[in-house]
């Protein structure tokens, strides 16, 4: 196993800080609906008890994620789910009437297939500002086929994740890299690249998990990749956003 990076691990990787395991490269949480990879992972490690549950802050206002019946009343006061079909229905309507009236058949970009799909209350607050962020470009400036479909559900169920089994390594993702590679060779600091020739002669299967465009000496096209930065803080309480 090779890393051209200083750890192991990838992007799972965390760093312990004031006894709390930081994910360094962003959030992540283990999920999987295989028992028998449930089973594999805590033979390795124990996982915790872990529900994702986001929690959206537009303008001052919370918002539970993914849309579902609890995001559907605080933005709009729907108590059953047929009077919060009704209002997203009446507001795709209206989204499919303009660009309609505009002479255009489908949605040419993700702003319009948004709001086809969930209607402009939702677009506006819950997509279209994190979607922007994300990807560096106005919505109406990304392709349509970026969102193929926004899950909207009708419970009251602010569980991020429709598979069976969820949680996070208790101790880090460190723990449970460690214990999968123990007995294993691994080089760090290591660059597939620069030796290719040579890792290719010594292995019979290689699992590639860098950039895909590189791998094939972009010979089809140079891909657009997106960084993200993270700015870390220490701050002194012991409950800072009530979510994780």
């Amino acid at each position: 196993m090779i890393d051209k990076r200083t750890h192991t691990g990838g992007n799972l990787h965390c760093q312990e800080l004031e006894g709390i395991n930081v994910h360094k490269y962003g959030a992540h949480i283990f999920h999987t609906s295989n028992r028998e990879i449930w089973q594999f992972v805590n033979s390795l490690v124990e996982f915790n008890r872990f529900t994702n549950s986001p929690v959206a802050n537009y303008q001052g206002k919370l918002y539970n994620l993914p849309f579902n019946m609890n995001t559907f009343n605080q933005m709009w006061g729907t108590k059953t789910p047929e009077e919060a079909e009704a209002k997203i229905n009446e507001q795709r309507s209206e989204a499919l009437e303009n660009i309609k009236t505009q002479g255009i058949v489908t949605p040419r970009n993700l702003e319009e297939q948004a709001l086809t799909l969930v209607g402009k209350d939702i677009y506006q607050r819950l997509v279209k500002g994190y979607t922007e962020k994300q990807w560096g470009r106005k919505c109406s400036e990304l392709p349509a086929f970026i969102i193929k479909r926004l899950p909207v559900r009708f419970t009251f169920d602010n569980n991020y994740f429709n598979d069976t089994f969820q949680g996070i390594p208790i101790g880090g993702y460190n723990r449970l890299i460690n214990t999968m590679l123990e007995g294993i060779e691994t080089q760090l600091e290591t660059n597939y690249f620069s030796e290719r020739n040579y890792f290719n002669s010594i292995a019979k299967k290689i699992i590639f998990t860098g950039q895909i465009d590189q791998f094939y000496d972009y010979r089809f096209g140079n891909l657009e990749y997106r960084t993200v930065r993270f700015e870390h803080k220490t701050l002194q309480t012991p409950n800072f956003q009530a979510t994780p």
